[in-house]
């Protein structure tokens, strides 16, 4: 199955935005590499927007339709997407997956070295620990309080996963919202909302994709209300 990308061009100053000037040398680059690997360019945002500031609101649409979808994020070159190596890193929490054109031989992990190095000491910590609590319990070590686990201790449980799942509902509808109202805008019905959403690979609360129903659209939009 072809790769999918979300194309992200960006030039610093309205006069180059105007003329095309450094857009059509992106746009290129980024189009030969992506036929070069058999892929195909789903969406293509555009800023207008110097590079040292992080709050770019294309760059934004970009990454959530990129969660949403699964498809990979794809800049021509580095510095397109940002001068900071602190907000490069900090892409690797939005859970995307990205590709730079001038930097071929680098793929996610290797941009993102010095974060994905600080989240792995983490990872291997928890490991250790989740290890040495086995280990424990083999040996026969009773874990944890037993007078932690009565009823209320269990109520509490249940209210901090109900809790969770909320929160991670809200963040999803948080995500996908924009593109709903923006449909909205446009006069679309809830129909035409999720056959949209659907035609364009976005990927519903639990994951599905082709699943949107409208009345899951009603609910996310309900939910933000």
């Amino acid at each position: 199955m072809a790769v999918k990308y979300i194309s992200y061009l960006r030039v610093s100053t309205d006069r180059q935005g105007k003329s095309g000037l450094g857009l059509e040398a992106q746009r290129k680059q980024v189009n030969d590499f992506i036929t070069s690997c058999g892929g195909i360019l789903e969406s293509e945002f555009i800023e207008i927007e110097s590079g040292k500031k992080n709050d770019r609101p294309e760059l934004c649409k970009a990454i959530r339709q990129s969660q949403l979808t699964g498809y990979k994020l794809i800049i021509a070159k580095l510095d397109r997407l940002s001068r900071s190596l602190h907000y490069i890193t900090s892409l690797a929490e939005s859970k995307i997956d990205f590709v730079v054109c001038d930097l071929p031989g680098c793929d996610q992990f290797t941009i993102n070295l010095y974060g994905a190095l600080a989240q792995r000491e983490r990872e291997m910590i928890s490991q250790r620990t989740k290890s040495a609590l086995q280990a424990a319990k083999l040996r026969g070590k009773t874990l944890g309080n037993p007078m932690n686990l009565d009823e209320v201790a269990a109520a509490k449980g249940r209210m901090l996963g109900v809790a969770a799942r909320i929160n991670k509902a809200d963040e999803f509808a948080g995500k996908v919202i924009p593109i709903i109202v923006d449909y909205q805008q446009q006069g679309f019905s809830l129909n035409q909302i999720a056959k949209e959403l659907n035609k364009k690979g976005v990927l519903t609360a639990r994951g599905k994709s082709g699943a949107w129903t409208p009345t899951a659209v009603k609910n996310v939009l309900t939910r933000m209300a």
